[in-house]
């Protein structure tokens, strides 16, 4: 009761206080509450400014063809083999990634990554291209996939790209392995999907889910020779981890984190080299564009093949399935790889 009793005779002297001290004393009330509503605008916004100023920091270069002014082509109204280049509905995402050690140099791309994101932005599709490919890269004939980025770095790569599928390439990143070690551990790792079992060594992956830290995702992506199918099982394992990673990116714990936000941003804007039509506040527009996606909307499939073959150097190569490919081709110009999926399970 003495409790009460004292709210009663504050509460009573405040009813007797002069009009005038009341009003002073609201208005500094007031005062307080918008200077706490301030200062949390403030560090909002100071974070804010802050993305914004790793985004800008990220690297930019000339990854794409030009448009024909050099004399090449590739990237105009017709591919290099003659064929329409089409400008499809939905945007296409060349990631190129290199396995390179410390001291290599970035000669070969070892991921080669289709992204395709739908027009409706409510879809993503991951098409795995396998390095060892063998295709017509212009002006250097027949050769494996990952050899355009030796002859001509990422903008030869991509009139490769085009040339196969006769659709436009609009926008293109590359990337480190290791990279994706520091992504990985400042988003706190992430669960993978392995489709099989394979002894690493430090640890184990599981057929299943497996949760990994940085080091632990360089290992899982890098592995081929316990796999059954080598290079191509290698393939889904590093769009299984780039799945992972995506869907682990969007998610509240880390969008809305700003710790880990932060620390995923140093980390990528560290390792990633994007195309110059790639502008900060694109990026921010189509990030914001995919924040609905889920992990069943994301796919991954693999560029179709028929085989292995012999180069005539010697080299193993993988047999391109001519028909199945422009018919991928036809699907990424209609913003249709449902229907393509669908028909090639």
């Amino acid at each position: 009761m003495a409790v009460l009793d004292q709210f009663v005779d504050e509460d009573e002297r405040a009813r007797e206080e002069p009009p005038a001290r009341r009003r002073r004393r609201g208005r500094r009330v007031l005062a307080a509450f918008l200077a706490l509503v301030f200062l949390l605008f403030a560090g909002a916004a100071g974070f804010v400014w802050y993305l914004d100023s790793r985004i800008g920091k990220i690297k930019t270069a000339d990854l794409l063809p030009t448009d024909g002014t050099d004399g090449d082509g590739g990237s105009g109204g017709t591919t290099d083999s003659g064929k329409p280049l089409v400008t499809g509905k939905g945007d296409n995402y060349l990631i190129i990634g290199s396995d390179a050690r410390p001291g290599d140099t970035f000669s070969r791309s070892d991921v080669m990554v289709l992204a395709h994101v739908t027009e409706k932005k409510d879809k993503v599709y991951l098409i795995h291209f396998p390095r060892d490919l063998y295709v017509s890269i212009p002006g250097r004939g027949k050769d494996k996939l990952n050899a355009a980025y030796a002859y001509g770095q990422a903008p030869l790569l991509i009139r490769t790209f085009q040339d196969m599928l006769g659709v436009k390439i609009d926008h293109a990143a590359q990337i480190d392995f290791q990279g994706f070690v520091t992504m990985t551990d400042a988003v706190g790792g992430v669960r993978v999907w392995s489709e099989e079992a394979s002894d690493q060594g430090v640890f184990q992956v599981h057929k299943g889910w497996n949760d990994l830290n940085g080091q632990q995702a360089l290992a899982f992506v890098r592995e081929r020779k316990k796999l059954s199918e080598g290079d191509i099982s290698r393939g889904r394992r590093q769009m299984a981890f780039i799945k992972a990673l995506m869907v682990k990116t969007l998610s509240p714990g880390v969008l809305l984190n700003p710790i880990k936000l932060a620390n995923f941003m140093d980390a990528a804007t560290s390792n990633l080299t994007v195309d110059r039509t790639m502008t900060p506040k694109f990026m921010r527009s189509e990030a914001l564009s995919l924040r609905s996606l889920r992990s069943d909307d994301i796919l991954f499939i693999t560029a179709p093949f028929t085989g292995y073959g012999t180069a005539p150097n010697g080299g193993a190569i993988d047999l391109v399935d001519a028909r199945r490919m422009e018919e991928l081709g036809q699907a990424l110009q209609k913003d249709d790889v449902a229907g393509y999926t669908a028909a090639n399970p």
